[in-house]
């Protein structure tokens, strides 16, 4: 939509984890403790277009926007095609 000239594009996500607790004792927690996206473009366009390019992709990333703002999350078992009650 930019009309922008990309020769090559990567993008790269790394995400840190922690987890504690016992299955056992069903004290397991777990959570993110971070997530990092690198973009790497090849381009001979104007350096401003291609900041514009990456700020309206990470505005329009669905991923980073979920992780930035709280998302509700439903979570439901079925046993045998019956709701299992947690």
């Amino acid at each position: 939509m930019l009309r922008l000239n990309l020769k090559a594009a990567r993008a790269r996500v790394s995400a840190r984890f922690h987890g504690e607790g016992s299955v056992r004792a069903e004290t397991v927690l777990t959570h993110c403790t971070g997530v990092e996206t690198t973009l790497e473009l090849e381009s001979e366009d104007d350096p401003a277009q291609l900041a514009k390019l990456a700020r309206v992709a990470e505005a329009g990333c669905y991923v980073i926007q979920s992780l930035r703002h709280p998302t509700e999350v439903a979570y439901k078992v079925s046993l045998n095609g019956t709701p299992l009650s947690l």
